[in-house]
């Protein structure tokens, strides 16, 4: 149960090929309710807690560089940041069962959790804060995390899951019927029997505003559609019987359709990319959208990459 801070050098794959939950912390608010948020899913998959923080300086025109005395305040403020956070944890998940490590670093923080998403279950930051340590902004991390993580990306948005509201509410995941979209109804599926709650898979495919679904026979295609639905989640239905499923389907923009259930949502799960149905429409655009708007977490799940382990981060 112990918490180190320890350099990124440190860190060999053939010992650390699993970092269980990673999570990004600078000090923010929204940051550390990402750590808590972090906390109970390691919890919940009986993994470690990975938080990493960095006291780089960002490059930053004309600026002078740092002298000694101002590296070593950065590096003390990054190492009570790590205290902070682990503390933390360690309040949202009482007793002995976490297992949580701290990681200091000098590296730029994006780079650096992309690195580490190669290794890790899921990758977690908040949705906007102070950058690392005041002097960047989390939301450009969150974007890139969100687009380039070769584990699932949570972005954190200051609802925390373990308020009583909230962990009872249901899992929402976004079908569109793409290869792009089944990594996610999988992790969706699993989130749901964790914290067994019901599951609200939403498929949703048409750009217009719905004013001409009764032309196109909207009845007909609310069935045919659900339909389909339905033979999309059979195979993961059956894997996980616990899991009640409501299926929604809906004329109307999917990031609109999802929003709305993310209201009442305490996760939503989407793929990096995809397409919409019959429309073609991008599916990053939809992540996009429930990045910067959706009131609970957000997951993107991107395609698995046969060789996570032998990529460069960011690609």
């Amino acid at each position: 149960m112990e918490e180190n801070a320890v350099p990124a050098a440190s860190f060999d794959r053939s010992e650390q090929d699993d970092l269980g939950v990673v999570v990004g912390t600078d000090g923010s608010e929204i940051s550390y309710q990402a750590v808590a948020w972090a906390a109970v899913e390691a919890d919940l998959r009986g993994c470690a807690l990975h938080i990493v923080t960095s006291y780089a300086n960002p490059i930053v025109p004309g600026a002078a560089e740092l002298g000694p005395d101002e590296t070593r305040d950065l590096r003390a403020r990054g190492q009570q940041v790590l205290a902070d956070a682990a503390r933390i944890a360690r309040h949202t998940v009482p007793g002995e069962s976490l297992h949580i490590r701290t990681e200091l670093i000098f590296d730029m923080i994006t780079t650096a959790l992309l690195d580490r998403s190669r290794r890790a279950q899921v990758l977690v930051v908040g949705n906007r804060g102070l950058g690392a340590l005041r002097r960047a902004v989390l939301g450009s991390v969150s974007t890139v995390v969100a687009r380039q993580s070769q584990c699932p990306a949570v972005i954190v948005h200051g609802v925390s899951e373990t308020e009583p509201e909230s962990v009872a509410k249901p899992v929402v995941v976004g079908v569109d019927g793409s290869p792009n979209s089944a990594p996610a109804v999988e992790f969706a599926f699993e989130e749901a029997a964790r914290r067994k709650v019901d599951l609200i898979a939403v498929h949703a495919w048409n750009d217009s505003t719905g004013f001409d679904a009764p032309v196109l026979g909207w009845e007909s295609i609310q069935k045919t559609e659900d339909v389909l639905l339905g033979s999309a989640l059979a195979g993961y239905a059956a894997r996980w019987p616990e899991v009640t499923v409501h299926r929604v389907v809906a004329w109307d923009t999917p990031a609109r359709v999802l929003l709305h259930h993310a209201e009442s949502a305490q996760l939503v799960v989407v793929g990096s990319h995809g397409r919409s149905g019959f429309t073609g429409m991008v599916l990053g655009s939809v992540s996009t959208a429930l990045l910067h708007t959706a009131p609970c977490p957000v997951v993107v799940v991107r395609q698995p990459s046969r060789n996570r382990a032998e990529e460069p981060a960011g690609q």
